[in-house]
This record gives C-alpha cells, structure tokens and sequence, in this order.
C-alpha cells in the first residue's frame, strides 16, 4: 500500500505499508488456492471461500484504519487504484486446481477483488488499471512522457528508505492515477 498526497502535478508519498489479506496463523507464503488442492472438491469449494471473506474483511477493516488514521492527521482519502491482473477469465474452481497456471490467476483475483470491495466498502472511488498499462496508461493521463514517468516514481520514493521496490512504485503510479481520476485532473478513459 502507498499514499500519495499533494497536487497531482507534484505528489509525495505520505505512508507506504502492507494491507495483509490472510490471517497470522496462515503459512506464508498466502497460497488459498494451492492449500485447496489437497482437499476435495467440496472442502475446497469452503475453504476458497472462507478464505475469501477473510481476506474481504481483513482488507476492508485495514483500509478503514488507514482512513481513520489519515483523517486524524487531516488528510481526506478521494480514491485507491488497484493494479489489476492481464484480465483472464478465472476458471471454475475446479479447472482452477486442475493448472498449476490458473492457481495463481485465480490467488491474484482473489487478492485484488478482496481490495477492490474494500475501497468500495470504505466508500472510495476504486480505480483499477492493468499493471501491465499502468505505465502508459500514467503517461498519458498525466501527461507525463513516458519514458520519464519511471524517474518520476523513483524520485517519489527518495528519502523513504528500502524498500522502494517494483511492487511500491506499480502502487505508487497506482495510486496517483486514482488521485488524478477522483480530483478530475486526468483525461477521462484510463485502461
């Protein structure tokens, strides 16, 4: 997770953090739908979806701390993006288990629908942009050339530390095409 705030021609990252979608005593690696395959279709079919709501109320409940915690400080939360998958179709759940292939497109939906419903839970305008248009798709609805934009989401994290990683700058440019799309300042069709 990473919060932007400030005008959006010139953002600064106010907190970047993780939102944990799975409870503690869940192994890591957060693998529901390849802890499914060794139940049966029926048990899985539950577990998927258990699964599921936790990870909807888990996410729902830390975003509404992080909004509660950012009004506190005075700072109104507009919007969140979230990058979203290549947008293949997720199988049935048991085509799912079938392919070692479809588990993690099926884990990734999963993640993303849980974040998504929890913005829009916390009443947030939710914008969700293929990660792999997110740097195009920032060029052009900020107006930003794009082989600029790069540098520009690197100096977003100057001064924060490690990590400032891949996965904090897609967040990053995530989150600043929804402040730009709930402040009006971007053109008016993101991919």
């Amino acid at each position: 997770m990473v919060a932007i705030s400030g005008p959006v021609r010139a953002p600064v990252v106010i907190e970047r953090g993780r939102i944990e979608l799975a409870p503690p005593e869940v192994p890591r690696p957060v693998q529901p739908y390849h802890a499914a395959q060794k139940l049966s279709l029926a048990e899985a079919e539950e577990y998927v979806r258990y699964f599921t709501q936790q990870a909807q109320h888990l996410a729902t409940q830390a975003l509404r701390e992080v909004i509660g915690r950012f009004a506190a400080e005075g700072n109104e939360v507009l919007a969140c993006g979230i990058p979203l998958g290549a947008g293949r179709p997720v199988p049935s759940l048991e085509a799912a288990l079938a392919s070692h292939t479809m588990l993690h497109t099926a884990e990734g939906e999963l993640f993303r629908r849980a974040l998504i419903t929890a913005g829009e839970k916390n009443g947030l305008h939710v914008l969700g942009i293929r990660e792999r248009d997110l740097v195009e798709s920032g060029a052009d609805q900020l107006g930003i050339p794009q082989k600029t934009l790069p540098r520009r989401l690197l100096q977003l994290g100057q001064g924060l530390g490690p990590p400032w990683g891949q996965d904090q700058k897609v967040a990053a440019l995530a989150a600043w095409l929804s402040l730009a799309s709930a402040t009006g300042h971007s053109k008016p069709h993101v991919k």
